[in-house]
């Protein structure tokens, strides 16, 4: 199954269930110590306010392109009616149920991109009397759902009685269910299509540390066993994922990026993970795009959701580094991806046998035109007609890998014909571009882009770099 299969999942729609809380980040700038006690002065700057714990699951769920119903407890308070008026704001189905407690606010203090200080709001007691009506009301939802996460953060929705309940009618329905746990006895748990434990959880849960790839997969037998579950997929932080399904493991490695914040990382591993096994991806593949997700959610400030643009990107980037040059099917299936979501998509081809200054001046003006730029590269054998037969000098898996790693580049397509006509008829392409050796009449495609409205640019270029030159040097040199 391809990314774009793996990630179809428009119109899927996952039931969460579990805490729901209201997180508020408050933004300041630090330039001096109170003369009161030794603790920084913030002064204040901006806020804002965004659905966390079970919400942030969600919130994760839609930003992916998926369908959220969210059941939780609340308080008969100012934050509920906030938190509501998030998640419709977000497009996201609520049954939040108004239990005896205050609503759970966590308030961060950030200066500079760094936390100071959280404070918490809370009740974090088990919702005595109400496990009938959270069962209850979330079991009305199972039957329309694909896929049903329990978000546990330990705040008292997710009691052992509510959490059998559950699973028991979700099994009846023959619909996964997802588990962020937090609880120390993962046994709680039993019945999960898939527990989801971060290091210090499982470290807990098992009495396991997971340092390394084999006492990650000891600990993920263990919380197994524990939570007679089907699978244990542990999260490592920067060790990425262990997935531990039955007596096989499966290790997926982070990706290498500046990690900026942690929170809300684990709420995007479940999302992606439960919208995969809706669309009927393997859990291996899932965990994998999991994983991918997770590495950009670090990589944002605060409870930051991940869109399924971001994912593709994320995971074409991944494929492109192993595999060089893309088919022209994905390659269409991911420029339709860009575009519904509003980018701009350019088209430019060439030999590009021996990298240069040249090539590099072409692209950076091309990548400026566009949100996306896709490659088009001659085949060996049309180069060969083009060129003679001494060419390429390198083939064009070669050539296609070393453009697919240059920033400037988010696809290469190769191509078979003398010219890219079929390449362009078939991408549609928003903005075409050759060097200024070209007139624009000369532009192959030219006329298919400028019909539906597309434009052709000429770069400028970078005199006194030629690939031909360079092999007639090195070849007169040897």
């Amino acid at each position: 199954m391809n990314v774009w299969e793996a990630t179809g999942w428009t119109g899927k729609r996952v039931l969460v269930i579990g805490d729901v809380m209201l997180d508020r980040f408050i933004y300041g700038d630090v330039d001096r110590i109170s003369p009161e006690a030794p603790i920084p002065v913030i002064k204040y700057r901006s806020q804002k306010a965004m659905a966390g714990g079970a919400g942030n699951v969600a919130c994760n769920i839609v930003a992916l392109g998926g369908e959220a119903v969210l059941v939780g407890v609340v308080g008969q308070d100012g934050a509920a009616a906030e938190l509501k008026d998030i998640l419709d704001r977000a497009g996201i189905s609520h049954d939040l149920l108004d239990g005896p407690r205050r609503t759970t606010v966590k308030v961060r203090f950030v200066a500079r991109g760094q936390q100071l200080l959280r404070s918490d709001e809370e009740d974090a007691l088990p919702t005595e009397g109400m496990a009938d009506q959270i069962a209850t009301t979330a079991g009305r939802w199972i039957e329309s759902c694909d896929t049903v996460v329990l978000s546990d953060y330990a705040k008292g929705t997710l009691t052992p009685d509510v959490l059998a309940r559950i699973i028991g009618a979700a099994r009846r329905a023959g619909t996964p269910v997802v588990v962020d746990p937090k609880h120390r006895d993962l046994s709680r748990y039993a019945g999960a299509t898939v527990v989801t434990p971060n290091r210090g959880e499982i470290a807990i849960s098992t009495g396991v540390d997971p340092a390394d790839d084999d006492t990650a997969v000891q600990a993920g037998l263990a919380a197994r066993e524990q939570a007679r579950a089907g699978a244990v997929l542990v999260t490592r932080g920067a060790d990425g994922m262990t997935l531990v399904e039955g007596q096989v493991a499966s290790h997926y490695r982070s990706t290498a990026r500046q990690v900026f914040d942690v929170s809300g990382a684990g709420d995007t591993v479940v999302a992606t993970l439960s919208l995969a096994l809706a669309q009927g991806v393997a859990l291996q593949e899932a965990s994998r795009l999991a994983n991918l997700a997770a590495g950009i959610a670090v990589s944002k400030a605060g409870t930051a959701t991940v869109s399924r643009t971001e994912l593709i990107d994320e995971t074409l980037a991944a494929e492109r580094n192993m595999d060089g040059p893309t088919t022209l099917d994905r390659a269409c299936h991911a420029v339709d991806l860009w575009r519904s979501s509003g980018l701009r998509v350019g088209f430019t081809n060439g030999c590009f046998d021996l990298l240069h200054p040249g090539h590099i001046h072409l692209l950076q003006q091309a990548r400026a035109e566009c949100d996306r730029l896709v490659v088009g590269i001659n085949s060996d054998a049309s180069v060969r007609l083009l060129k003679g037969p001494g060419r390429p000098v390198q083939d064009e898996r070669a050539r296609a890998s070393i453009l697919a790693n240059l920033r400037q580049v988010d696809l290469v397509v190769v191509f078979g014909e003398s010219t890219p006509i079929e390449v362009i008829k078939a991408l549609r392409p928003d903005m075409l571009m050759k060097g200024a050796d070209y007139t624009k009449d000369e532009v192959v495609g030219r006329d298919v882009v400028e019909a539906y409205g597309g434009r052709v640019v000429l770069a400028t270029l970078l005199r006194g770099h030629s690939t031909s030159a360079t092999v007639r040097a090195v070849s007169g040199a040897g």
